[in-house]
């Protein structure tokens, strides 16, 4: 009872403080901090010891001969280097820190990976950090990993944390950052030939999926332990999971389950997974349906051809429609010709390089066009909380990123009207849009012409309300009418049930905890209180992600044959279930929504845009009014994110794909 009583105490007073351990309920299977640490050096501090070799040291081989290609300029420039500058995550961090003492652990293990592996991850608000940890995930993050099913190379995982089902043959953990590291001085990668002045070995790990699911599919131990439906769509089985705060982690449902069955943040890898994507050979491009042979498909393909073996890697090895694929996709420009291992030539650094035709662009490329403006605004105003004093090559990468970002989103989607239907195809490996939920979204602006050019409607209008912030009244643009009848939103909405809100409060949790704000006046909505209220079976939507147990709704499109059974199993279906052709067990959901357009009387034409916004303006305001500045540490983040929001066009909303309308 005294350890049940210190526990509630501690999640009570979290507020103002954060966890010096990393509590059971946030903990996950995978290595360790303090498991792969290097050697101390003489003189040096016990706090900078590495986990990982840093970044500059792999740059002076693969970096600083081509920025077109070379590997170190496009992953500076990329939101893997950026992830713990990245100000949305040290926003989110504050939230998390005041709703589960602790719970910054998680978005400090994929945000700066190093840092977490060293131990500086506790205190858990990130005031540990270094210098050396700013550059987010860095190239060992990734050319460490291995299966964590030991298939292959045995990486570092000592019991109780070991990320895989235990069986014979093991079925790996992959997700939420269960990450299982090589602890030797070897870099791994996909090559049995590298000419290197480091160890290296052969991984077939690197050119799957499973890899990038490492962290691209994000799961909540929190609610995934302790919340009433275990934070997913079906609840876990009894016993797989203990439901006591702070019981051993061997009883969690972390340790018992694989990550996509528990506490839903982000599904990218299992959506990716569930699709006929990643077993469709590169090399059976003729076979896709003429609609999916455009775009990011299309370009994918065709870069695959270079390795001159119809679409497999130049080693022969059957090439699939894998997330590499697209976001590593084989460098074909010119000047990479010659180069080596993607270094460059020098005869005082490598002895007969291997040539490569089909070397994986690191870029790394995502759609995150918007952060990277942030950074660079807070950090001309010296407000970055990591990594601070950009040098002119860091924001040259960043520039490069940018219009990457933008140009990816171009190849994501195709609009096609056919008399008063409008057909949106994914043309992406994942739903479209995929990723990091809160304050994402995609939605389609129409504007409705007479024959005289009059505007008559517009739909999902963007444009500017005047919200108040703090007293102050400030014009901010978002999405005019959110809940309009010809209103088309693409977005995966969070949210939390009153079975978890009465929870909560039985849990320590006070009952003012502010659910959410009216995005004008800033007024609270809802509290926690008043939620657990309500009658049974009701839910709030929140931005709370690391409280948040239940998926109010998502109806982003699916990628192509994303069968309904492994959707389900996963955690990754359409919520409801019935759109996209509601199909049952291994039939595929649609991989395009079919939209019915209503012009309005008298429309002669339209123009049709389908928008993407990073970050929206009631997200952008959540992170700044939910921090209660009790975190002396982090009390100025959520007001930083707006500043810079505010100051770096808002966030504003890029053309994903456009089509006309016209009356016939």
């Amino acid at each position: 009872m005294r350890l049940f009583l210190a526990l509630v105490m501690a999640f009570v007073c979290s507020s103002a403080y954060a966890a010096d351990t990393v509590p059971t309920d946030v903990q996950m299977p995978g290595t360790q901090p303090g498991e792969i640490l290097s050697p101390l050096t003489p003189g040096e501090p016990v706090s900078s010891r590495m986990s990982l070799d840093p970044a500059r040291q792999c740059n002076w081989c693969h970096g600083n001969y081509n920025s077109t290609v070379e590997p170190g300029h496009n992953w500076q420039g990329s939101m893997m280097s950026l992830a713990a500058r990245d100000p949305l995550f040290w926003g989110a961090l504050a939230i998390a820190e005041q709703d589960f003492d602790g719970g910054g652990d998680l978005c400090l293990r994929c945000h700066t990976s190093g840092a977490w592996l060293a131990g500086r991850s506790v205190p858990t608000d990130g005031r540990a950090l270094i210098a050396r940890d700013s550059n987010g995930v860095e190239c060992e993050t990734c050319h460490r990993l291995t299966n964590p099913d030991g298939s292959e190379h045995k990486g570092v995982q000592n019991y109780p944390f070991i990320a895989n089902n235990g069986k014979t043959p093991a079925t790996g953990f992959f997700g939420a950052a269960q990450y299982v590291m090589w602890g030797g001085l070897d870099k791994l990668a996909p090559y049995s030939d590298s000419v290197t002045r480091h160890p290296s070995l052969k991984s077939n790990f690197h050119r799957s999926p499973d890899l990038c699911g490492t962290c691209h599919d994000v799961s909540n131990p929190v609610t995934g332990d302790l919340a009433h439906n275990n934070g997913a769509l079906k609840p876990l089985k009894a016993g797989t999971f203990s439901g006591v705060l702070g019981a051993p982690v061997q009883s969690k449902a972390a340790f018992n389950n694989f990550p996509y069955q528990y506490g839903i943040v982000e599904r990218t890898y299992s959506e990716h997974m569930a699709s006929r994507w990643p077993t469709f050979k590169v090399s059976d491009y003729a076979k896709l349906p003429t609609e999916l042979k455009a775009g990011a498909v299309k370009v994918a393909y065709e870069k695959a051809l270079l390795a001159g073996k119809g679409g497999n890697y130049e080693d022969g090895t059957t090439r699939t429609f894998t997330c590499q694929t697209c976001h590593m996709s084989p460098i074909w420009e010119a000047p990479v010709a010659g180069k080596p291992d993607g270094a460059r030539a020098s005869s005082t650094i490598h002895n007969a390089p291997k040539m490569r035709k089909d070397m994986p662009h690191h870029d790394l490329t995502g759609g995150n066009y918007w952060v990277p403006e942030a950074i660079k605004y807070l950090d001309s105003k010296g407000k970055l909380r990591a990594g601070g004093g950009l040098k002119p090559d860091q924001i040259a990468a960043i520039d490069a990123g940018v219009l990457r970002a933008k140009n990816n989103l171009t190849q994501a989607a195709t609009l096609k009207v056919s008399d008063n239907t409008l057909r949106v195809v994914n043309l992406t490996g994942h739903k479209l849009i995929s990723g990091y939920p809160e304050g994402r979204r995609m939605w389609l602006n129409m504007k409705w012409y007479d024959s005289r050019g009059k505007l008559l409607r517009e739909d999902g209008k963007y444009g500017p309300i005047t919200a108040t912030i703090r007293g102050t009244p400030v014009v901010v643009n978002t999405i005019l009418d959110l809940k309009g009848s010809n209103t088309r939103i693409y977005e995966i909405q969070g949210g939390m049930t009153q079975k978890w809100a009465k929870q909560l409060l039985a849990m320590g949790k006070p009952a003012s905890l502010v659910l959410g704000f009216d995005r004008a006046s800033g007024k609270v909505t809802r509290t926690l209180g008043q939620l657990a209220a309500q009658s049974e079976n009701t839910y709030e939507k929140t931005f709370h992600f690391i409280l948040n147990n239940y998926v109010a709704s998502d109806n982003r499109i699916p990628p192509y044959g994303m069968r309904a059974d492994e959707s389900e199993r996963r955690n990754a279906s359409p919520v409801p279930d019935s759109q996209y052709g509601d199909p049952d067990g291994s039939a595929a959901y649609q991989y395009a929504d079919n939209v019915a357009l209503k012009p309005p009387s008298g429309a002669a034409r339209a123009t049709i845009d389908l928008l993407y916004q990073p970050t929206s303006w009631e997200y952008i305001q959540f992170l700044a009014l939910a921090n209660t500045k009790s975190n002396t540490f982090l009390n100025t983040v959520g007001d930083d994110v707006l500043d810079a929001w505010l100051n770096t066009g808002m966030s504003a909303p890029h053309i994903m794909a456009s089509a006309t309308w016209s009356k016939s």
